[in-house]
């Protein structure tokens, strides 16, 4: 299960000059940052396996409320961005960020591989997805099955990090996430089939992601 009832999902790309920054400045400054900030619990950076996945890099933070994402803690950080932050995110392209409620999360832990799949429904037909979700969590070497539905307020809401970037697209409402141990595990599941009998609408934006960080709670100053 997911570590909290809220979360931050950021889909990225990243220019090939600005990759190494990326890296170094994610890895020693970013994820750190975030999760140090109360009612944050856990980071996580993943990049992509496949060649049709787009954008290359996702990122998962876990926190304990969708209060915690609304609050003034993530808004200080948002409206005063180290210079690091604002050299590295001038290399950012595509980028989808949805801070989102968790509907339902299944399973037994965390994943080496992720699946994430984008998609627009009618309100009415969650439940019905949802149940399709909860499923996927029962299926072979699957550990974990989670559906989200992003505040679009929030979401889309500039920040002073966020002012002037061209790269930041409309947030995805609704998406599914899916961790398994290996990314065999989770090739035919939620295909764009059965989430239309579901209730669920295209264009579908799937993408299969290899674990490549995690920092859980800590301090940092």
């Amino acid at each position: 299960m997911l570590a909290g009832e809220a979360v931050i999902a950021t889909w990225n790309g990243i220019t090939p000059e600005g990759r190494d920054e990326f890296y170094a400045w994610h890895i020693q400054e970013h994820i750190p940052e975030r999760v140090g900030i109360p009612g944050f619990r856990r980071g996580r950076r993943y990049v992509a396996v496949t060649p049709d996945t787009r954008p290359e890099f996702f990122t998962l933070y876990e926190t304990d409320t969708m209060q915690v994402l609304q609050g003034v803690d993530y808004a200080n950080r948002l409206n005063a961005p180290t210079p690091w932050t604002k050299a590295a995110t001038a290399h950012f392209r595509d980028t989808s960020r949805a801070l989102a409620r968790v509907l339902a999360s299944e399973g037994p832990g965390m994943g080496g591989f992720l699946l994430t799949v984008r998609f627009d429904i009618e309100p009415g037909d969650a439940p019905q997805l949802a149940t399709l979700i909860r499923e996927a969590a029962r299926q072979p070497r699957v550990v974990g099955a989670h559906f989200c539905v992003a505040d679009d307020a929030a979401s889309s809401a500039r920040t002073v990090e966020s002012k002037g970037r061209a790269d930041i697209q409309a947030p995805p409402t609704w998406f599914a996430m899916i961790e398994a141990t290996d990314g065999d595990a989770l090739s035919s599941l939620l295909p764009d089939s059965a989430l239309a009998a579901a209730g669920a609408c295209g264009p579908f934006h799937r993408g299969l992601y290899r674990l490549e960080y995690v920092r859980t709670k800590t301090a940092f100053t």
